[in-house]
């Protein structure tokens, strides 16, 4: 935010929210002018709110998409959908494309149209390195997350590799990025475009990527969320009335 303020020439205040659900609320509302948001609330946003999405970094690993898994443990004899009859699902939160949308989207694909009366048990991890140790850990037989969370823990903890199983992967989507409010002023949707794409080439601006943990900007479209919007409709979800709150 400093360096967004000294180069920008104005105050730019940098809030850190706890969850997901009420940013929306707030850009609604006026009280944010710009956000990071993962790809299922940019998606939603952009439905809703017509948000204009301008730029997303590249992460160190060379990547700035992640996609979802759907994984068991190995010992489990779950091999198919069917084999999840009666059985319990770890999700993330309702506001996550690889903790929520994509797993209900593969279901449904194969003919699983509602969890409640198809599965035993569904609960929300809340975070998705605890869905991935909710199967671990026998307390879920099937669980979802992104991969990025999945890689990560598979470097700490050499049980996954041995222990689990992925069963399906959706397609990749947008990681976090930066959005902005439809009717904020042109010129500063602009200059703060300009700023992040350019932020590799200057002295203060690598500082601010380093403690980003990333490498650089590269440029964000809505339509590169097309994919959260097409997971979404075969979960039979309306992303124009989705509502969803959680401060």
């Amino acid at each position: 935010s400093a360096y967004l303020s000294e180069r920008m020439g104005i105050a730019v205040k940098l809030s850190i929210l706890s969850r997901y659900g009420n940013i929306i609320q707030r850009i609604k509302e006026q009280q944010i002018d710009a956000a990071f948001l993962g790809s299922f609330t940019g998606a939603l946003a952009i439905s809703q709110l017509g948000v204009e999405p301008l730029a997303r970094p590249i992460n160190m690993d060379d990547t700035s998409t992640y996609f979802g898994q759907v994984f068991v443990r190995k010992d489990s004899a779950i091999k198919t959908v069917a084999d999840m009859q009666g059985k319990s699902l770890a999700l993330v939160e309702r506001a996550t494309t690889a903790g929520y949308i994509f797993p209900l989207a593969w279901l449904d694909r194969q003919g699983v149209k509602d969890i409640d009366t198809y599965l035993g048990d569904h609960f929300f991890a809340a975070r998705h390195d605890a869905a991935i140790d909710a199967v671990l850990n026998n307390k879920a037989d099937v669980g979802a997350a992104k991969n990025t969370i999945y890689e990560r823990m598979q470097k700490l903890h050499p049980r996954i590799d041995t222990e689990l199983v992925i069963l399906a992967s959706s397609p990749r989507v947008p990681s976090n990025g930066l959005c902005v409010r439809e009717d904020l002023p042109e010129k500063y949707k602009k200059q703060l475009k300009i700023l992040l794409l350019n932020l590799h080439r200057d002295e203060k601006g690598i500082d601010a990527l380093q403690k980003l943990g990333a490498e650089r900007f590269i440029t964000t479209s809505k339509e590169d969320y097309k994919p959260v919007i097409d997971l979404a409709a075969e979960a039979d979800i309306d992303m124009k009335k989705y509502d969803y709150y959680n401060p």
